[in-house]
């Protein structure tokens, strides 16, 4: 079994855009090997389960990482403070993480070049480096929080502050140094299981299953028009946390790393698939479990940070529980801090041209592994730092994600769309429709986060107000598209025949984007929002600081 990337089987192949020849060789992956001259169809159930096995990976880790220290502050807060009527939410966003994370393994698998390149190569520099910058910034924020998350369960569980950060620092530094995909995606693997912690902590509390149904396909806004601007802000940081721009920049490099290419597509979209189930049964698990636990207490409406939840849902189920919630929420943020600090180190070797590569030894991918550690340290020095607005930095993480997220959402709905990028993959009719309409939903949850930060006093008239103006807008836009592909020549259909060996070819070969008046217009509006907004946002943030 081969275990090194030089030593892996080679055979000729057309020249593509890979960047790292580390990116091309066997898929080593923690649960199984296909070598690269395996060529065979996969016929039975066992081949196709071994196959399975050994691509699964970068749709579990992305999806599981993705309930994260915040994420267990943002569903916590949504049960405590409003029981189980927002776990609908969990319901509409399935659909929005499959389209998503689809589009972005999809331009992994065919282009072999991530995200923040893909978007400097056809986008422009200026894009290309708002896009680093703005993932560098946020992520750096979020790995904070993950520390964050660390310290609140040691401190549950009785560790010293110091010592517990410092050595959950090493372990994530030390996962990835060991110059080896299979052993880094093992550690994490073992991680994602360790999420399922949740499950016998879930039946330890017992929330009404019935009760949960109802709630889980029902939408409901509780508290009513003079609550509306807390359930929104509420809403949208779910939101935030569950579909995250750095997920998107993770899958895409990810799978790259882990040399999955179109001929394995179908086996990565089940791997997706398996990832989604495992998300939504944790988050509905952890909003259910702090709805019983704090209902009928003083504590309902109360929340105050995952610290206080685990102690919550000791006093309903006993000390037991609430050590395992606090074991499952330091795992949480261990994982969360692997994927961030990761997509970061692998955007920034992607753009700068570095060696990025887990299968890459310390010494070889030096740049690379001093992104990965320097994060991870600073956000550890951070969290230590007496005084720091550990609460402020978190609070800023959420609305800063609802912020640029429409802007990741955008570029990936354009780069699906680019032929001379995807080729016989790019999207369909559905998936534009769908994926534009997300895009509107997003938008408008931006629009609405940004005035909130504001303007801390929002009506809910004025909330109402922001959702009828963006979905005029988004009225006339879709008609304004509709008409102008009308009135358009009519194209002829993509040709899907033989995608599965087709990669997108080196970048300096590709045709240049046809950019249209109306692009330019939409694409300078977005540019003009983004950057108003980011420093509203900020000097919001930073004026709240100081007056702390």
């Amino acid at each position: 079994m081969t275990t090194n990337a030089t030593l892996d089987s080679k055979v000729p192949a057309p020249k593509t855009a890979v960047l790292d020849d580390a990116h091309v060789g066997d898929i080593q992956g923690a649960l199984g090997t296909i070598r690269l001259d395996d060529t065979a169809p996969r016929q039975g159930l066992s081949a196709k389960l071994k196959t399975l096995l050994a691509i699964v990976g970068p749709g579990l880790i992305v999806m599981v990482g993705d309930n994260d220290a915040g994420a267990f502050a943002t569903y916590g807060q949504a049960g405590q403070n409003y029981g189980t009527h927002l776990l609908w939410t969990l319901f509409l966003l399935i659909p929005v993480l499959y389209v998503n994370q689809e589009m972005v393994l999809r331009l992994g698998a065919v282009t072999g070049v991530g995200h923040a390149r893909l978007i400097l190569e056809r986008f422009g520099k200026f894009w290309g480096a708002f896009s680093v910058i703005d993932l560098f910034l946020l992520n750096a924020l979020t790995l904070v929080t993950e520390f964050i998350g660390i310290t609140l369960a040691a401190g549950y569980l009785g560790l010293p502050k110091v010592a517990s950060v410092v050595l959950a620092a090493a372990v994530i530094i030390a996962s990835a140094f060991t110059g080896s995909f299979r052993r880094f995606e093992r550690i994490a693997m073992a991680l994602c299981v360790g999420s399922l912690l949740l499950v016998p902590l879930y039946f330890m509390i017992h929330p009404s299953t019935p009760e949960m149904a109802k709630s889980f396909v029902t939408p409901n806004l509780p508290g009513g028009s003079g609550e509306l601007s807390s359930v929104m802000l509420l809403i949208i940081a779910i939101v935030g946390t569950t579909v995250a721009p750095w997920q998107l920049f993770f899958q895409q490099s990810y799978v790259i790393d882990k040399r999955i290419t179109p001929r394995f597509m179908k086996y990565e979209k089940a791997d997706l698939w398996i990832g989604i189930a495992v998300v939504v049964i944790g988050a509905s698990a952890l909003m259910g479990m702090t709805a019983m636990a704090f209902a009928g207490t003083d504590g309902f409406g109360q929340f105050s940070d995952s610290a206080g939840s685990a102690q919550g849902i000791a006093d309903k189920a006993g000390h037991l529980a609430g050590v395992l919630f606090a074991i499952a929420l330091l795992d949480a943020s261990i994982l969360g801090a692997f994927a961030v600090s990761l997509s970061t180190a692998y955007a920034i070797g992607d753009v700068f041209g570095m060696k990025h590569s887990l299968h890459r030894g310390v010494k070889d991918a030096k740049g690379f592994y001093a992104v990965y550690a320097g994060l991870v340290a600073v956000a550890a020095t951070i969290v230590l730092i007496p005084g720091s607005p550990l609460g402020l930095l978190t609070e800023g993480v959420q609305t800063l994600a609802g912020v640029l997220l429409p802007s990741a959402s955008v570029f990936l709905l354009l780069l699906c769309n680019d032929k001379a990028v995807l080729g016989p993959w790019v999207n369909g009719p559905k998936t534009n429709a769908f994926t534009t309409v997300v895009v509107g939903v997003l938008v408008t949850l931006s629009v609405i986060l940004t005035a909130s930060v504001l303007f801390p006093d929002i009506s809910a008239g004025t909330i109402e107000g922001i959702i009828a103006g963006c979905g005029v807008a988004g009225v006339l836009a879709a008609g304004y598209s509709f008409t102008r592909r009308r009135t358009a020549t009519k194209e002829d259909p993509i040709d899907r025949t033989g995608r599965d060996d087709w990669r997108m070819p080196p970048l300096e070969t590709l045709t240049k984007p046809v950019i249209s008046t109306g692009y330019k217009i939409g694409m300078g509006a977005l540019r003009s929002y983004l950057l108003i907004a980011m420093v509203l946002v900020v000097v919001k943030i930073v004026q709240t600081a100081l007056g702390n």
